[in-house]
């Protein structure tokens, strides 16, 4: 008899489903959201790549087929539909040329937002997708995307609302508010496909993509998958580079060094083996894949009941954005402030 093909279904990032075909597996997964940047096609970019992000999630690096799911507002006039729609497109399907597949079909409609996801789809062998149920004590957590993409952005839009923007420019310029937005486009549009191909280079033991709900949901979900008891400790929160001092100037109304602050097309959080977990942060920057991007420890795993939680002063890592100069490696934590009136 034959090994029984594992299954995955509702609550981790794709669903795996053994085909009646043998020995092979489905991995599927889907994704949309409102624009959250004002370059259409960037939009389409990070789309794209958010979508893909579930599948790199579980270590596949390739995807045999791409749909696109594209909602067109109703308000917008016929010329900046024009102008905006084949944007969005041509982002979308650069983005997955960028990941070696294609778009092949999906749904357009009309109605009263801009959304725009799609499903990404992949027929795989046992070999090319790693099972994110196996963390074990002694494990460190990896994280490949700084944290601090909703404060970038929501800063960005208070550049031109008055009100917001007095709480904020005691502690930062609008220079630095400019570099973090673009630092934060940036790193939204870009794959985690590098990282899904190290993590069976260097044995990794679980992994999930950080979005939605913080580093801190999206740990604890994955601490709940594990099949040892296990618990996930967060010591480090590398963060875009100013984006700290915001989120404490808003009485941390985005909720950034507590772990819950949402994140879009963020990094993957991968438990790799201790010993192999400085040689992925090595590899990862290595010029061989492109500009090469940093990737941090950022915790550990011990026993425990399948819980994950950071620890009450975290380290938080000032990530400086592309283009500015190099800002402490280290902020000392210090009490949340108060909000600004």
């Amino acid at each position: 008899m034959g090994a029984v093909m594992p299954r995955l279904g509702i609550g981790m990032d794709s669903c795996v489903i053994p085909l009646r075909h043998g020995g092979l597996s489905l991995v599927q997964t889907t994704d949309f959201f409102y624009p959250l940047v004002d370059d259409p096609y960037m939009m389409g970019k990070i789309a794209c790549a958010n979508v893909l992000s579930d599948l790199y999630a579980m270590g596949v690096t390739d995807c045999d087929n791409m749909l696109m799911l594209l909602g067109i507002s109703q308000k917008l006039s016929e010329k900046e539909r024009d102008k905006v729609v084949p944007l969005m497109v041509r982002g979308f399907k650069d983005a997955a040329e960028e990941a070696g597949t294609t778009v092949t079909g999906g749904q357009t409609v009309m109605n009263p937002w801009i959304i725009i996801g799609g499903v990404a789809s992949t027929v795989c062998q046992p070999n090319e997708f790693i099972m994110p149920d196996n963390a074990v004590p002694g494990d460190v957590l990896v994280l490949t995307k700084p944290l601090g993409t909703q404060v970038a952005v929501n800063a960005h839009q208070w550049l031109d609302i008055p009100e917001k923007w007095n709480k904020i420019k005691l502690v930062v310029t609008q220079e630095d508010v400019e570099l973090a937005y673009q630092e934060a486009m940036f790193n939204m549009a870009r794959l985690n496909r590098t990282a899904a191909g190290l993590m069976h280079t260097f044995n990794a033991h679980a992994a999930t993509d950080i979005t939605g709900f913080g580093i801190l949901g999206h740990a604890q979900n994955l601490a709940r998958q594990q099949r040892n008891e296990v618990a996930f400790v967060i010591h480090n929160l590398p963060v875009v580079a100013k984006m700290a001092a915001i989120s404490k100037a808003c009485g941390n109304l985005f909720g950034l060094l507590q772990g819950t602050s949402a994140e879009t097309s963020g990094g993957l959080l991968i438990c790799l083996p201790r010993e192999q977990a400085a040689r992925f942060c090595a590899e990862i920057k290595s010029p061989k894949y492109g500009e090469g991007h940093q990737a941090w420890i950022i915790g550990i795993v011990e026993k425990g009941a399948r819980t994950a939680r950071i620890i009450d002063k975290p380290r938080i890592i000032e990530v400086a954005p592309r283009g500015a100069g190099p800002p402490p490696t280290v902020t000392t934590p210090t009490t949340p402030t108060a909000p600004l009136s």
